[in-house]
């Protein structure tokens, strides 16, 4: 159990049998009346966030999230299956989990697959990756005297904005997080 008063961020906990992240949070103390923990916090499940004051001697139970590296296989309809790199155990996945993963993630490309009591809910995409351009609008000479930018769409399909200079067939560095374009490879 994890009492109100121990909330950091990024320490997990259930409420109501659903797993919440603590994305902000701060110890209040006012004049009158009792101190609380003003906390805001994101569902695991939904990514929902809620902002909510607790009482610091609140207790919550631990959530315990398993996280493991998995290969991308293969697509097989409306399903996705990754393969376990320690027990080569395959798992199908539905498009709506692995949805944001699979923008920056090619076939046999490794991710971070995250579970709750034995279930799946996130998959996340390595935070850099280099994928190739396949198309996009050539540059225009003279137009790179700012941070002028173009639509270009990688190998996975996703677009991502990048500078004039960059042409189809370069293989350029992405931050997933953010899915800014970071470099040349």
């Amino acid at each position: 159990m994890i009492s109100a008063s121990d909330f950091r961020k990024g320490i997990t906990f259930e409420k109501d049998g659903i797993p919440f992240v603590i994305v902000d949070f701060q110890h209040v103390k006012p004049g009158k009346g009792a101190a609380f923990v003003r906390t805001k916090y994101k569902s695991l499940i939904n990514g929902t966030i809620r902002e909510e004051a607790f009482n610091p001697n609140e207790k919550f139970p631990k959530a315990h999230i398993e996280t493991k590296q998995m290969q991308y296989l293969y697509a097989d309809g409306d399903l996705f299956y990754f393969m376990d790199n320690e027990t080569y155990d395959q798992i199908p996945l539905p498009y709506e989990i692995v949805e944001e993963a699979l923008k920056y993630v090619k076939e046999n490309d490794s991710a971070t697959v995250k579970f709750y009591k034995g279930k799946c809910f996130m998959v996340e995409a390595p935070n850099f990756v280099e994928l190739q351009i396949v198309e996009c609008e050539p540059g225009v000479k003279g137009d790179t005297a700012t941070n002028a930018t173009k639509k270009a769409k990688v190998e996975t399909g996703a677009d991502i904005s990048v500078p004039m200079f960059v042409n189809e067939g370069d293989i350029i560095k992405i931050d997933t997080r953010t899915g800014e374009y970071l470099s040349r490879v």
